[in-house]
């Protein structure tokens, strides 16, 4: 896999919130839910993304929109409409004063708000994205984005299908929200205002986006430079040199980087020893895995396990 695709792994939806709001101006919802990652894209109307800290963000059918949590923000018709609707963690909805209105806004399957037939209806997607790795994605965004006019068949398809109840749909509608992330992604690193982080744009260097990708899919191989040079049929001074220059850190960095990572997001597996973790991420012994992770996270294996159940 490469860069994104293995960064990508960690947030993969299961099981997603999936939204379809439709609403009639004046209206104004604040997002309190605390989601590491949100996706909207409008299907028709207007809507203004207003989060706390930064510029109103406008959106127009065909954008979609993507706020990195877990600050709030408010979405609404106009930037001056005052928010009627407040969004809790755990898919929750209430008045201001605190009514709930989850069943009373129930316009059917995936569907909420005043009525069918309003003028502004959006998507919305959800990720509860806890893991390292997801980190890394997360860190390379903005707290929050939009990108205009996204030329993808997708929001075609969420907005058809979001409505149905057949058999696997919720798994259906997962990976069309995967597929929509990584398209808006994208499109929003080839932009050159979105500063595309190091790992990204070094994936299209022939000889850096290989070894990044080697390293993606074998981890566990007891690389080095030497071997790695090799892999991609460079000498070991230029492949050093080239990868230091786009990534900005050497290849056995990267790869004791990524390694941890891995290792942070396995150790939160129920049945997974300190052990497996470590062969699974390229370490001889539970001891060297929990000596490299002490000396770079400043705890043990576990003592991570405990404090991020």
């Amino acid at each position: 896999m490469d860069a994104l695709a293995g960064l990508l792994d960690g947030p993969r939806a299961r099981g997603a919130f999936l939204l379809r709001s439709i609403m009639t101006p004046p209206w104004s919802v604040r997002i309190l839910d605390r989601a590491p990652l949100t996706l909207v894209s409008m299907l028709r109307g207007e809507a203004w993304v207003l989060p706390d800290r930064g510029d109103p963000l406008r959106l127009r059918p065909g954008d979609v929109a993507i706020m990195r949590g877990p600050e709030a923000y408010n979405v609404a018709d106009a930037p001056g409409t005052e928010p009627t609707i407040l969004i809790h963690p755990g898919e929750r909805s209430t008045t201001v004063d605190g009514v709930e209105l989850c069943a009373s806004m129930d316009l059917g399957v995936r569907t909420w708000g005043e009525s069918l037939d309003g003028p502004t209806a959006m998507l919305s997607g959800t990720y509860q994205m806890r893991g390292e790795i997801s980190q890394r994605l997360l860190l390379a965004l903005p707290a929050s984005l939009v990108v205009p006019s996204l030329d993808s068949p997708l929001l075609t398809l969420l907005g058809d299908e979001i409505a149905k109840d057949q058999p696997g749909q919720e798994v259906f509608l997962d990976r069309l929200l995967d597929l929509l992330l990584i398209a808006t992604l994208r499109a929003w690193f080839s932009r050159p205002e979105a500063g595309a982080p190091a790992w990204y744009q070094a994936h299209s260097d022939p000889v850096v986006g290989r070894a990044l990708r080697v390293l993606h899919n074998e981890p566990a191989s007891p690389w080095t430079v030497a071997t790695l040079a090799e892999r991609v049929g460079v000498s070991r001074a230029a492949l050093a040199r080239r990868f230091t220059e786009l990534v900005g850190e050497p290849p056995m960095t990267y790869l004791t980087g990524w390694r941890l990572a891995m290792a942070a997001d396995l150790l939160r597996e129920p049945d997974a020893t300190v052990g497996s973790v470590a062969r699974r991420v390229g370490y001889g012994s539970a001891f060297a895995l929990s000596t490299a992770f002490k000396r770079e996270r400043g705890v043990s294996p576990q003592e991570y396990r405990l404090t991020s159940v």
